[in-house]
């Protein structure tokens, strides 16, 4: 059969294409997409062309195992039913609605267990909320907020709105976002913030410091997460910290360096720089945690949070290239970015 599929043609250049796409083999099914998201962090990296060359998409990823050079395809929050079965499948798989880690094209074929079942009565359009889901509960895991801790978080995209959205469920003395956009900030607020600032303004970082200490005579956060993709937000976020305090960095940022202001208080004031990455578990959890238990909890978080809420703007798979270009040329506009199928 043929299907339509998104190919990174080079810097800003987006298409789609017919391919043919054989059936399924044994072990494998068909699946129909209905729903993918948009990473408006590493995608952009990649239709931007910052991405560090050579390097491999995911090594972790069946689907994402080629490396980064143009042309390619690129995606990893795909949802849709099971349309069709190979050899040695069982036939309650048949019509099932499934999440993969699959680049946005319209079918794809996959062996059962790259697939993970979409929990009975969940819209798609939350299904594909999975990977950021587990990338912010992730966070919490790598940068373990302890309570009553002063919490600064860097960046609310769709990753930073849904630790955000974790980090209020604990009893913190204060919980303080920063992001340039205004329609970020409101819905920061919404999902839990007791401050949310413009990092960027008039007065710089002074009116976060004043929101994280309030009445507490602890200057500077204890714990700030850095995800705002943009490499100058190091230096605010160890500005934020205070002594003895940690940064977790959770940006990708691709082929763009980090230049960091390191000959101040960083070291007097002994700040740690963690780095977090959900493609594996840190090697102290792996005793009681595996990829499966964390994926059940994400799944938990998205019905509990109902994430579909942050889709700003639906596109239909042909106009694609509008969507990229959104996000490009006008981010204060979108938080989530969803294609249809």
């Amino acid at each position: 059969m043929k299907r339509q599929c998104l190919y990174f043609m080079g810097p800003r250049q987006v298409c789609l294409r017919e391919e043919l796409l054989a059936e399924p083999g044994p072990g494998q099914v068909l699946v129909e997409t209905v729903f993918s998201a948009i990473s408006p962090g590493t995608e952009l990296l990649i239709y931007r062309g910052e991405f560090p060359a050579g390097l491999a998409l995911d090594e972790n990823l069946p689907a994402l195992s080629e490396d980064f050079s143009f042309p390619l395809k690129y995606g990893y929050a795909a949802a849709g039913r099971v349309a069709a079965l190979g050899e040695g499948v069982g036939e309650e798989w048949l019509g099932l609605t499934v999440f993969a880690f699959q680049p946005h094209a319209s079918h794809f074929v996959a062996p059962i267990g790259e697939l993970l079942p979409v929990p009975q009565g969940l819209p798609l359009e939350q299904a594909v909320f999975l990977p950021n889901m587990e990338t912010a509960v992730n966070f919490l895991m790598d940068g373990a907020p302890l309570i009553g801790e002063q919490v600064a978080v860097l960046g609310q995209g769709v990753v930073g709105l849904l630790t955000t959205a974790l980090l209020a469920q604990l009893p913190l003395a204060s919980l303080v976002t920063l992001d340039r956009y205004p329609l970020r900030r409101r819905t920061s607020l919404e999902w839990g913030a007791t401050a949310s600032l413009d990092p960027d303004g008039a007065d710089g970082l002074k009116p976060a410091l004043a929101a994280l200490q309030e009445a507490r005579n602890y200057p500077g956060a204890d714990l700030v997460y850095e995800l705002s993709g943009n490499p100058a937000a190091l230096d605010q976020a160890i500005a934020l910290c205070g002594y003895h305090g940690r940064v977790l960095i959770g940006s990708w940022y691709g082929g763009k360096r980090a230049s960091l202001d390191l000959g101040g208080r960083f070291h007097r004031d002994r700040i740690r720089l963690i780095s977090s990455q959900v493609s594996r578990l840190a090697p102290e959890l792996s005793g009681r945690w595996d990829k499966a238990r964390r994926f059940r909890l994400a799944w938990e978080m998205i019905e509990r949070f109902q994430p579909a809420r942050l889709i700003t703007q639906r596109f239909p798979l042909a106009r694609a290239a509008e969507a990229y270009r959104l996000l490009d040329e006008a981010p204060g506009e979108a938080i989530q970015v969803a294609l249809v199928y």
